[in-house]
């Protein structure tokens, strides 16, 4: 261990729940029987339907919830908070069950009021299980956190940005303030949001990116000059093959088991690649198809699964390449020889490269035979035009640029970028964590800094500021003394949940823009505020008359989102009033027209269409029904890399497997019933699971070998790369369908096991996908 961090067993940081056993985890407390088994039906089918049903009915919202699945999704209506798979402008119905869970979540008719928070302390709100601080509802105004009390006591809106503004005003430096974004913050917020922190004098902008999709970008950047994939929907459905790597898509995009349905329908060929065998890549029933759903038609999602070891994805994606250019010694024109020429660099030397990879390093890594791999190469070779996707089982380990970059190798070998039907497809999992990193949230000054400071007249600061595990680490040390959460619930989000918390509880000031109660508000500095924001399915009036916001999905998609309801309370501001507001009271001598901008949102867009590149004509290109797509240059085979070439990537090929033969590698996850920390149930229908949460997915024969039994208790204790050593007492075992050495069990639950030391230094990413655990039959 070392000093300054804390294991689980230590003594309880204030806010945490205590380290108790309890049945449910983070989610509802149950006492009711737990089982296990497999889930043999159709993913989506009439059990999402019946999913549906169910929430609406427990939040009190059958008739206004229903009603909202016809404006979900479409050019009039709101965008789904959840995940930010594109929408199908096909579909009269583009909504899936958890972004009607996700949505009806927040239309809840119950509200925290004053007197809520009177009858509670923040101590005795510790006790409660994340589920229940979320379960009472919608916040209603804003609150100041009382230390006499040890009570949330009411504070005026004006008094909240005077509190908030004069403690950072008092800073020695504007670099010991974090402000954090969670990713589905508007396009226009983000970038009211970023103006602020850099005219402050700071670029510590950490967020959800730096522990999900920072790979991605860095990766995509290095090989093609653009930090997002090249494909859009339109590619996904003229693909001959989709390879989705490290994705449960059932339960994380939902709306994917469309195309892929329409894929395999269509004879393209789709190969899953992932430890588990998750329900999403087998076959599904789409809802709203609704012939298929009365005639119980399922469809199948997959024509391969390879269940790859945890971290062996670079591994595999060099056996296939390796089979490409085995195949093109015989056959040259398996390669696109034109387009190595005329638009890449360095492939000879990755050709060299791949040859000096022997099979038996491949297999071994990869945990595949030669023949699964060769199989999965004959599918690309036959493919004509090949999209590859990919989530954070690919990106949450340390060498997860270098994976990302192998992928991109891949794709080069056969001109798979820059033309319809083919290209990298990362999956981003927030509404709008890609427009987030877009509109400016980034720890690194953006490209575009010099335009923002022209236009804006200010000067931003030029050092790199503290991504997500920087700011961890500076608020501990005492360099971060106030932390802005916009969105989330950063202490169950990130990484080594103890060491987060108490690094939260040593600053000055948290503030907190919330819709509900959450971990993070108990979990405080010295000085705390809760401020209560709109959520999108709400209507946003301000002085020229409603306003819409903006949202970029994954694929690069900006579409107009308007809210369609009475706010939860008239006590509420929105993100751009709430950032408005901080900047006035922090920045009284700004020449920024914070208020004119809150108005009436054009104002904005029109300052962004001059600063961000493709934006132009921001307001008029959102009354296209659809919205636009922001040019990408590597789409037209324009690569921005210093050569002008798309880079082939020259890594070694790491060594996943593991020293020590007891060592597992553990990686976490989120149950069915849960969207990111929030729980909905303690069931995961899609594995199987009801009524349990404290659980390690476990190989059979890894369970023979410790002794185990089914639903023996067990104690796993995670080792970091600092030495320091993390211990969760009493969760069951459970036997899974798992490669031999892999584990998986459920975040924020298993968050605790990952170490602040434990980041790659490709990304910076918290390895939240290969935890080194071993695991002990429970005293």
């Amino acid at each position: 261990m070392t000093s300054d961090h804390q294991s689980p067993d230590s003594s309880r940081v204030p806010g945490l729940l205590p380290e108790v056993p309890r049945q449910g985890g983070y989610g509802p407390v149950t006492d009711g029987a737990w089982s296990s088994s497999p889930y043999r039906h159709a993913a989506a089918s009439w059990g999402a339907a019946k999913s549906v049903g169910s929430i609406l009915f427990q939040q009190r919202e059958l008739i206004r919830g229903a009603r909202s699945m016809f404006v979900m999704n479409h050019p009039t209506g709101y965008d789904c908070p959840g995940c930010a798979w594109p929408d199908d402008k096909k579909l009269t119905l583009d909504f899936c069950e958890n972004g009607v869970k996700h949505v009806t979540w927040e239309m809840t008719p119950k509200r925290v009021k004053r007197e809520f928070f009177a009858q509670h302390t923040v101590s005795e709100l510790a006790d409660w299980t994340d589920f229940e601080l979320e379960n009472e509802g919608r916040l209603t105004e804003p609150m100041a956190y009382d230390e006499q009390s040890d009570r949330y006591v009411p504070i005026s809106w004006d008094d909240a940005f005077t509190l908030v503004g004069d403690v950072l005003r008092g800073l020695a430096s504007p670099n010991e303030a974090a402000f954090y974004t969670s990713g589905r913050l508007s396009n226009e917020a983000t970038f009211l949001y970023q103006l602020m922190a850099r005219e402050y004098g700071t670029n510590n902008l950490p967020d959800c990116s730096n522990m999900c999709h920072e790979a991605s970008g860095r990766a995509l950047k290095a090989s093609i000059g653009t930090a997002k994939g090249t494909c859009d929907l339109d590619d996904w459905e003229e693909a001959d093959a989709l390879f989705v790597m490290g994705v449960n898509a059932a339960s994380n995009a939902p709306r994917m088991l469309t195309a892929l349905a329409n894929a395999t329908r269509r004879g393209a060929q789709v190969v899953h690649i992932n430890p588990l065998v998750e329900a999403g890549e087998t076959k599904t029933i789409v809802p709203h198809e609704i012939v298929d759903m009365a005639m119980m038609k399922e469809t199948s999602v997959s024509d391969l699964n390879m269940q790859v070891r945890p971290g062996g994805d670079l591994a595999l994606m060099r056996g296939l390449a390796k089979v490409v250019l085995e195949a093109a010694e015989s056959d040259p024109t398996v390669l696109d020889r034109a387009f190595l020429e005329d638009f890449t660099a360095e492939f000879e030397a990755y050709r060299d490269l791949v040859a000096a990879t022997s099979w038996d390093e491949i297999t071994a890594q990869a945990g595949l035979s030669e023949e699964e791999i060769r199989r999965a190469g004959q599918i690309y070779l036959d493919a004509d035009k090949t999209v590859i996707s990919w989530c954070l089982g690919v990106t949450q380990h340390e060498h997860g640029v270098d994976t990302v970059r192998e992928i991109t190798n891949l794709l080069l070998l056969r001109g798979n970028i820059g033309r319809p039907g083919a290209g990298p497809s990362p999956v981003r999992g927030h509404s709008n964590v890609q427009g987030n990193r877009t509109c400016g949230i980034d720890h690194r000054l953006p490209a575009w800094a010099d335009k923002l400071d022209e236009v804006c007249d200010i000067v931003s600061p030029r050092a790199n500021g503290f991504d997500t595990v920087n700011s961890i680490e500076a608020m501990n040390d005492g360099r971060v003394k106030v932390f802005v959460g916009m969105g989330g619930n950063f202490v169950l989000a990130a990484p080594d949940t103890v060491y987060t918390a108490a690094g939260l509880r040593k600053t000055e000031l948290t503030v907190q823009v919330s819709t509900k109660l959450n971990r993070s508000h108990l979990v405080h500095g010295r000085r705390a505020v809760i401020l209560p924001c709109l959520g999108r399915t709400e209507k946003d009036e301000q002085a020229s008359g409603l306003q819409g916001v903006t949202v970029e999905d994954a694929m690069s998609m900006v579409h107009i989102s308007h809210g369609k309801r009475r706010p939860a309370s008239t006590e509420l501001k929105s993100e751009m009033a709430i950032i408005a507001g901080i900047a006035q009271a922090t920045l009284p001598e700004s020449r920024t027209p914070w208020q004119w901008y809150v108005d009436n949102y054009d104002r904005l867009r029109d300052v962004m269409a001059k600063v961000l590149p493709g934006f132009e004509g921001f307001n008029e290109l959102i009354k296209v029904p659809g919205g636009f797509r922001i040019p990408q240059s590597a789409r037209e085979r324009v690569f921005q890399t210093p050569s002008g070439r798309a880079e082939f990537s020259l890594a070694p090929m790491p060594n996943v497997i593991p020293a020590e033969e007891d060592v597992l590698i553990l990686g976490t996850m989120r149950s069915h019933d849960q969207w990111n920390t929030t729980i909905y149930s303690a069931n995961d229908r899609y594995r199987g699971i009801k009524n349990l949460r404290e659980l390690i997915f476990l190989n059979e024969a890894d369970m023979r070998a410790r002794g185990l039994a089914e639903g023996d208790f067990v104690d796993i204790t995670s080792t970091s790369r600092d030495g320091s050593q993390r211990t969760l007492r009493r969760f069951r075992a459970l036997r899974y369908d798992l490669p031999r050495g892999a584990a998986s069990g459920y975040m924020p639950e298993m968050n605790a096991l990952v170490g602040i030391a434990d980041y790659s230094t490709q990304s910076d990413q918290p390895l939240m996908k290969n935890v080194a655990v071993r695991i002990s039959k429970s005293a």
